[in-house]
């Protein structure tokens, strides 16, 4: 029996968080909001010269590769790095490109007015994430860590996510009796020490308990 090629077994997995399909890449600005999104997450890889639908077309020239290292290297902040391998599958070949999880982030990329943003990967998109997460990003590399207070509404937030899966910045005002700015520092502490972490339901950013997770004990 023919052995699989590695990239065929890939694409049988379909598009998903951490696998992207390309047919071609003709814009290095849209190219880097993928490249922003897997820093910021999970990482992934970038099968270009494959359909949506899983079909080899393969590459035409040196061209993607150069259109990849633009990206990356004009349209990231902090630049994303990137390790790029040709394939050569029945006569075509498609260019893989990794991007490993960071822990330098957020990485920026400009969105189509050319302001930069972050992005994080959902499934098969990127979407824009939210100044919530930036800041726990900001929290999370300072070499001096960040000191959370057992205050009342920190109390009232787990005491919700023990009775509800998720809890959003304006369920917190409310049940918390807190103002947006102060909500904001406490989510955002929180998932810095990863007491919570977030995930995203109908493209909405929603925070949640880490299973198994003593770092903050009330």
């Amino acid at each position: 029996m023919k052995k699989k090629h590695p990239i065929e077994a890939l694409i049988e997995q379909g598009e998903h968080q951490q696998l992207d399909f390309k047919f071609e890449v003709s814009d290095s600005k849209k190219i880097a909001r993928t490249l922003s999104a897997f820093a910021n997450t999970d990482g992934g890889r970038l099968l270009i010269g494959v359909k949506d639908n899983g079909n080899i077309s393969g590459v035409r020239s040196e061209e993607e590769y150069y259109m990849i290292e633009a990206a990356s290297k004009m349209y990231t902040q902090p630049e994303v790095p990137f390790e790029a391998t040709r394939w050569e599958i029945n006569g075509k070949t498609v260019l893989e490109v990794y991007i490993a999880p960071s822990t330098d982030k957020p990485h920026l990329a400009p969105d189509k007015e050319d302001k930069y943003k972050a992005y994080i990967r959902v499934a098969d998109e990127n979407i824009l994430a939210n100044e919530i997460l930036m800041l726990s990003w900001e929290k999370k590399r300072r070499k001096d860590g960040t000191l959370v207070k057992i205050s009342k509404p920190v109390e009232r937030l787990f005491a919700y996510l023990d009775e509800h899966p998720s809890i959003n910045a304006g369920q917190l005002c409310r049940i918390g009796h807190v103002n947006y700015y102060t909500a904001r520092n406490i989510l955002s502490d929180l998932l810095a020490i990863d007491a919570l972490r977030y995930v995203v339901v109908d493209k909405r950013i929603l925070y949640e308990r880490v299973p198994g997770n003593d770092k903050l004990v009330l």
